[in-house]
């Protein structure tokens, strides 16, 4: 052959394969391009998620649900999806915490009490790897994960929001919080322990803390906005929790409507909450816990203080609703709002608590804060509504936070998602904070693993609500379905209609009472000793739920 043809051959070859390297180059730019293209628009199909929660929330508070005070962005977002009136929580902050994000109950979760005693299995005082977080699962299936607010839920560094699956957090590692400093609550810290993404963080004085919180949420939405991954946003809000603190521009509208006293506002809220359609007309009022004063027997100084209380709460409330009005304009602004699953929440009955003139917190709390009239409000104020007001917020149902009655579990819930049937609508059916994390699984078309990351997990212990929200199911749980709860040996159990509840210390199951709540939703007819079948039926649940969560009872 000769030379020239040789040359001439090698450089046709070397053009073919130059050729086919090109060719194979510009497809893989292509692929490349259109894969991103293709793989953002798959995430974009998934939803966000934006989980709300409102802190010592009551039932009757909200516009929508029949109360007096002014939240028209919430009553906006009900207008738009589904309102439940039987949407039960734990009595308390963190084990409600801990259900809510993993799906299962508080002690497998690691929150068998709500404060952080190391007590053994599932009383560890933070979040183990016996769970896995909805953060942490969307996390892996191409979610972004954000949240600010309260997380009671651990403080060690295995037990953080960036631990737990968080991309991004500002967090309040305790219950509580003072609104406008880092000032601390409580005497284990003098300043109030906050963290940004797992490290110490400051707090600016003067910034308010529901304002604060939804500048960090809508900063992180922000950052990431353009990137076409779907997001899930946890606002955990500190408001309207203790100590009752906001601008006077919130408080200063309902100034002079709650003169009249709580047990007036208790008995309004049960004529307001029949016209919204949130309870029976035959609803009746449960007595006040013993703890409740009569208004009568108030001193009018006394009288004029415990209305600014309420005064103060609903401007809280006002203020939060405001913020939330924040977030759904920014989404719609960004151009995410219709595809963004927004649910909203309380975490327990109406608060209770008195801190300021509690045996183990309240010499601190008196020292660094007071109560007086002329400075309630503000960020040197320490005031709580009591049980007094606490009775009117849970109305129609018994009794507050911190107990198993009906009035210590029951809160607000409002779902508003992409192609739900129900808009604008009322479910009276029973659900429960174990069927959020399934239903969130449902809605990101993310399956609920066996293991993660090397640990095997417990199952879900709720339904997902996606098919009844959809309109092919009539119902989210059947009569046979059984929720269970248990705090420091208070209790409860609930098959159906049916339920067991004990707020008897110390612990004894001869001190369970038995209610059918289809027609006692105050639970004031005991029919242990007219229905004992029934009764034993529960009680053999109960045995059965306890030994499940290991529930340390005490002993003889």
């Amino acid at each position: 052959m000769e030379i020239g043809k040789v040359e001439r051959s090698n450089i046709s070859g070397a053009l073919k394969i130059g050729n086919r390297i090109a060719f194979k180059y510009l497809l893989c730019l292509v692929f490349s391009f259109f894969g991103r293209e293709i793989l953002s628009a798959q995430n974009h199909q998934r939803p966000n998620i934006l989980l709300i929660v409102a802190d010592d929330l009551g039932y009757a508070d909200l516009g929508c649900y029949g109360g007096d005070i002014q939240t028209p962005n919430i009553d906006a977002l009900a207008a738009r999806g589904l309102r439940f009136s039987r949407f039960h929580t734990s009595p308390l902050c963190a084990p409600t915490r801990a259900m809510l994000l993993t799906g299962t109950d508080h002690h497998i979760a690691g929150m068998g009490v709500q404060s952080r005693q190391n007590k053994g299995l599932f009383y560890e005082g933070k979040l183990t790897n016996r769970i896995v977080t909805i953060p942490a699962l969307l996390k892996a299936n191409g979610y972004h994960t954000y949240m600010a607010g309260k997380w009671h839920l651990g403080d060690d560094s295995t037990s953080s929001p960036l631990s737990k699956g968080f991309d991004r957090s500002f967090v309040n590692l305790e219950g509580a919080g003072n609104h406008y400093d880092d000032q601390s609550l409580f005497k284990a810290n003098p300043k109030t322990p906050y963290l940004e993404d797992g490290k110490p963080a400051t707090w600016k004085n003067g910034d308010y803390s529901t304002d604060f919180f939804t500048d960090k949420i809508i900063s992180y939405i922000d950052q990431n906005k353009a990137d076409g991954k779907p997001f899930f946003c946890f606002a955990a809000y500190t408001s309207p929790h203790w100590p009752l603190q906001v601008d006077e521009k919130y408080w200063k509208k309902y100034q002079g409507r709650y003169d009249e006293g709580y047990e007036k506002l208790k008995e309004n809220r049960l004529v307001t909450l029949k016209k919204a359609g949130m309870i029976p007309q035959d609803a009746v009022l449960p007595p006040n816990h013993a703890r409740v004063k009569a208004w009568n027997s108030l001193s009018e100084d006394e009288k004029k203080k415990e209305a600014r209380k309420m005064e103060l709460y609903a401007g809280m409330v006002d203020n939060l609703d405001y913020n939330i009005g924040r977030i759904i304009a920014y989404l719609e602004k960004i151009g995410e709002l219709d595809n963004t699953i927004i649910l909203f929440m309380g975490d327990n009955g109406a608060a209770a608590e008195d801190f300021y003139n509690d045996e183990e917190y309240g010499a601190y709390i008196r020292q660094h804060f007071n109560e007086d009239y002329d400075n309630m409000g503000r960020p040197t104020s320490f005031i709580s509504y009591g049980p007094q007001w606490a009775e009117a917020g849970s109305a129609p149902f018994r009794h507050f936070k911190g107990l198993t009655t009906e009035g210590g579990i029951i809160a607000p819930m409002i779902v508003a998602a992409p192609g739900m049937k129900q808009k604008n609508q009322i479910d009276h059916g029973f659900v429960s904070l174990l069927d959020i994390a399934p239903s969130f699984y449902e809605w990101a078309k993310v399956g609920y693993p066996a293991s993660f990351e090397g640990n095997a997990i417990y199952p879900l212990k709720g339904n997902s609500m996606v098919p009844y929200l959809n309109g092919k199911t009539k119902q989210i749980h059947d009569d046979n379905y059984v929720f269970g709860l248990e705090h420091g040996n208070i209790a409860m159990v609930r098959k159906g209609d049916w339920k067991i509840v004990n707020i008897k210390r110390p612990f004894a199951e001869e001190n369970f009472e038995l209610y059918n709540l289809a027609t006692d939703l105050a639970e004031l007819n005991d029919l242990k000793n007219k229905e004992p079948k029934k009764f034993a039926e529960m009680l053999d649940e109960w045995k059965k739920f306890s030994e499940e969560v290991k529930v340390q009872l005490p002993t003889k």
